[in-house]
């Protein structure tokens, strides 16, 4: 009995381990295999074949769980290329920012999308807490902690500050200006028109 044992269980060790070894269209045994194999549609993966994981479970389609491509686009995909000369809008129907950080006469004129009502101002505030308050205060006269340690921040009621546009402040937050940073990779230009129509208030304090 012992003798057959040491024979059966490398056997059985050799055939539990080939059944790991992951080769070629051969993923190997896998533990969770919903870990690996994304339900959704995507874009760099195509699983083509309909039965692909019924093993495991089908769909309310009938196919197999791994199934992720799309039949009804050109090469299966989700993802489709945009109609030749159209752009590209977000969900409030604004268009990408154009303008370079030197555009400034331009970028004034521009009008701000989100109208001044109660909850995009308040929205607004909040954002403004979150990203500006430290420098600019909680009521924009330039006297935040960080504001007052940096020194120079203005007061949005100041002569020269009271009366910039939406446009102008919007380009400024997205391109920075003086020592002030950037904030155009740190937040969507909805929020940077949000926060603008709230300065727009502090201006008029």
């Amino acid at each position: 009995m012992i003798q057959k044992l040491k024979v059966i269980i490398p056997a059985i060790a050799v055939v539990v381990l080939s059944g790991c070894t992951a080769n070629g269209d051969n993923p190997g045994l896998e533990y969770a295999p919903q870990m690996y194999h994304s339900v959704p549609y995507e874009p760099l993966t195509q699983i083509k074949d309909e039965s692909a994981g019924s093993w495991l479970s089908n769909r309310e389609d009938e196919r197999g769980e791994f199934f992720n491509s799309n039949i009804n686009n050109p090469h299966s995909q989700n993802v489709r290329q945009p109609v030749e000369g159209t752009v590209r809008r977000n969900n409030h129907d604004i268009m990408p920012y154009r303008l370079g950080k030197d555009d400034v006469a331009e970028a004034a004129l521009i009008e701000n999308p989100f109208e001044a009502t109660p909850e995009i101002i308040t929205e607004g505030q909040r954002l403004y807490s979150q990203f500006c308050q430290h420098c600019h205060g909680a009521g924009g006269k330039g006297d935040g902690k960080a504001g007052i340690a940096y020194a120079g921040v203005p007061s949005y009621t100041a002569p020269a500050q009271a009366n910039l546009s939406q446009g102008h402040i919007f380009h400024v937050i997205t391109y920075g200006i003086r020592r002030m940073g950037a904030h155009g990779s740190q937040m969507s230009a909805d929020k940077r028109w949000k926060i603008a129509r709230y300065i727009q208030t502090l201006q008029q304090q």
